[in-house]
């Protein structure tokens, strides 16, 4: 006589089926996931003007591209050239036609100053090393109400005091606290500050304001 094997949940079925997926599988779901909750944060809708800075392969690029639609358009910043190559081939594959790609710096976003309604930065923001005149840099380029949304991570040991050594090492990351409070000293205002659906995850929102 057999034993009836024990159901397994299916949250723990989920997860098993999550983490056996291939790496590639498992980013790109990451990056859908992601682009739903700015589409969400940020109400995101046709006609807009929005950046992704630091904006890698382009993959959320696309999403948000699709978002905003022909009369929106999406400005992807990257510092590497192959970075802004692959930024230029994932538009193209996908057919877009309202992608500008630039190329970043740094310490400021070379933005148009006033261009977009929005601004997101996906697991960039614990790379600046200057934070006081990145963050200024990214609240001229907001028309006024615009809004920045970060998705970043907490560090896994003490944050770093240095922001320049905020991307390698034990102290890899940043705390939403201190996301929070260098915007705030750059003049945005706060919106919302949520955990992500991954542990150590976190998205901020903040907001030029509208008399500025």
């Amino acid at each position: 006589m057999h034993t009836p094997r024990r159901l397994i949940p299916l949250v723990s079925l989920m997860a098993f089926l999550a983490s056996a997926a291939p790496p590639l599988v498992r980013a790109q779901d990451e990056f859908a996931s992601d682009a739903a909750r700015l589409v969400t944060a940020l109400g995101l809708h046709p006609g807009q003007t929005i950046a992704d800075i630091g904006a890698g392969r382009g993959e959320l690029v696309v999403a948000l591209a699709r978002e905003v639609g022909a009369s929106g358009r999406v400005y992807a910043t990257e510092l590497d050239s192959d970075r802004l190559r692959d930024i230029r081939e994932a538009a193209k594959e996908a057919g877009l036609q309202n992608v500008d790609v630039l190329e970043a710096h740094a310490t400021r976003t070379n933005l148009p100053e006033r261009c977009c309604d929005a601004l997101v930065m996906r697991r960039v923001y614990h790379h600046i090393d200057d934070p006081t005149r990145m963050n200024a840099s990214l609240l001229q380029a907001l028309k006024p109400g615009g809004m920045l949304a970060i998705i970043d991570f907490d560090p896994d040991e003490g944050e770093s005091v240095d922001p320049s050594g905020r991307d390698a090492g034990d102290h890899h990351g940043v705390t939403s606290a201190t996301v929070v409070r260098e915007l705030g000293e750059a003049g945005f205002e706060q919106v919302a500050v949520t955990k992500a659906d991954r542990p150590g995850r976190y998205l901020v929102v903040v907001r030029r304001p509208s008399a500025n």
